[in-house]
């Protein structure tokens, strides 16, 4: 399974709930073999925090209660 997948399915199974009544909007980078997570108000704050505590491991990163840690592009009103 690769990195964004047991993430993915950490954040589903365990996160999810607490995170998204408790933090929304906010960014949670997730390392998936240790289950270590960090919240930062930006993706930059929460992958830099990841990458402080496992520099030699991968993380992914989520925006809490969103479908993409980002959205390209223009909305039509």
């Amino acid at each position: 399974m690769s990195t964004a997948e047991s993430a993915k399915q950490f954040y589903e199974s365990e996160l999810k709930d607490r995170l998204e009544a408790d933090h929304p909007d906010q960014f949670v980078a997730i390392e998936p073999l240790s289950k270590a997570y960090f919240l930062g108000d930006s993706f930059i704050s929460a992958a830099m925090s990841a990458k402080s505590a496992y520099p030699d491991r991968k993380s992914f990163v989520l925006r809490i209660g969103h479908a993409a840690a980002f959205h390209l592009g223009a909305s039509s009103t």
